[in-house]
């Protein structure tokens, strides 16, 4: 039975996390005596499910868009909502009440609104002024007592991009206000890849739900099967699990599995092709990325087998070398970066030309979650090893992911439960294709 959030959810996780940044910025800035903590939340899109900012999330559990926290350096936090009415409650769940009254439960001082009523039932990045009057009038009197804003805003092209659209406008609107900007994306990020246990068992059971998702896709596998069927088996056990896809899925067959982020999903599966199905559940925010790669016909070509075993040995080899003070990827220390050992492996046989991307990436609330991949590994990291070949000219490509947590002495496999053996990955298509072949000829006149 799932349980509903409203039955399981603790905010104190979360307030705990608040109090151990601000004592960090209190004592890496100890001549600051005012200022403020400020996170905000990610805003709705129609055409998708909402997925809460995972910073702003990691640091309340709060799931609303268009809120704002304010914490203060005495540590009084103030949650701010966007002023909807009895409108929003009308168009959209909220799984708690963000009320004044559930401030406790929250983990919060105070719960106020942002500003004005807004127009609708959703805040956008480019609001109107109004209903943003509460947090402005706080935010203006920071710039003019020229206290600090501690907030996500790193310099660079790809993170953080609402919230900067969020930060931008309100810097349009308060002058003096980008003079009291202090980025601390990457303090933020060092807090989230140190996974405790609690998000340690949010990512095994995000894991465990991709695993039945993948021993569903293998009993889908058959000749002429649609990679969008085979799509649709997995999803469907994602869904039911209450989880839902941390990223969209892969299933790529013959050609269209050297091409790495392939997502058509439209082309039949073929005899004597292999099938790359990449995918991830979630959980309580928290994501998997699991990655096998299935024969079509419910068995390996030599060729097929040769270079799946490479790629597992492979797997295997930096598995078995990653440890604290290795790096993920760093080409300043090509003897400790797992990426650069993994293509040396691979060169060995010739092959490395054919592994086109990285060995792995950090997980967590994001898929690819936050993290400079070039700094070393430490104990309570999470990660992902992918080892791949891909051959276009043959028609092949091969990948296998898996996801670890690093430990004192080394790096323990969270998704040991999936097999990848050559064999029993050969056994579990082939006992999909023997099941559909006797319900053809149960159904055969």
């Amino acid at each position: 039975m799932i349980r509903s959030r409203e039955e399981k959810q603790d905010f104190s996780l979360y307030a705990t996390r608040r109090k151990e940044l601000l004592e960090y910025i209190k004592e890496e800035h100890a001549e600051l005596s005012n200022g403020v903590i400020m996170f905000a939340a990610g805003f709705e899109n129609d055409r998708v499910k909402f997925w809460q900012e995972s910073s702003f999330y990691y640091y309340t559990g709060v799931t609303e868009p268009g809120a704002v926290l304010m914490i203060d350096l005495t540590g009084k936090s103030t949650l701010y909502i966007p002023n909807c009415g009895t409108t929003r409650e009308q168009w959209m769940h909220s799984p708690v009440a963000l009320t004044q009254e559930n401030a406790k439960t929250l983990g919060v001082d105070e719960v106020m609104v942002l500003g004005d009523q807004c127009a609708s039932y959703q805040l956008f990045p480019f609001f109107k002024q109004a209903s943003y009057g509460h947090v402005l009038a706080r935010l203006k009197k920071l710039a003019a007592d020229k206290e600090a804003l501690f907030t996500l805003y790193p310099d660079n092209e790809h993170e953080y991009v609402e919230q900067r659209l969020v930060l931008n406008r309100l810097i349009s609107l308060v002058d003096g206000l980008d003079n009291q900007i202090m980025n601390i994306s990457a303090l933020v990020a060092d807090a989230r890849r140190q996974k405790d246990q609690y998000e340690v068992e949010m990512i095994t059971r995000a894991i465990e739900i991709t695993e039945l998702a993948h021993e569903a896709a293998a009993q889908a596998i058959e000749p002429g099967v649609l990679e969008c069927e085979v799509q649709a088996s997995l999803e469907y056990i994602m869904t039911a699990s209450g989880s839902r896809p941390a990223f969209p899925s892969i299933v790529a067959t013959g050609k269209n599995a050297t091409i790495l982020h392939y997502m058509a999903n439209e082309v039949p599966l073929a005899k004597g092709d292999l099938v790359v199905i990449d995918i991830g559940a979630t959980h309580e925010g928290y994501c998997a990325d699991l990655t096998r790669t299935y024969p079509v016909s419910g068995t390996f070509t030599k060729r097929q087998r040769e270079l799946y075993q490479l790629v597992l040995d492979t797997q295997a080899h930096i598995a078995d070398l990653a440890k604290p003070g290795m790096y993920l990827n760093n080409a300043d220390y090509p003897d400790q970066s797992l990426h650069h050992l993994a293509k040396a492996f691979l060169k060995k046989h010739g092959l490395d030309q054919y592994f086109v991307h990285g060995i792995g990436h950090f997980l967590g609330l994001d898929v690819h979650d936050v993290g400079n991949v070039k700094e070393p590994l430490k104990e309570h990291d999470v990660f992902t090893i992918e080892p791949g070949i891909y051959i276009p000219e043959e028609g092949i490509g091969i990948r296998i992911e898996d996801n670890y947590l690093v430990v004192e002495k080394g790096a323990i496999c969270l998704s040991e439960q999936l097999p990848k053996e050559p064999g029993i990955i050969e056994e579990m298509v082939q006992e999909a294709l023997q099941n559909q072949l006797q319900d053809d000829e149960a159904c055969a006149p």
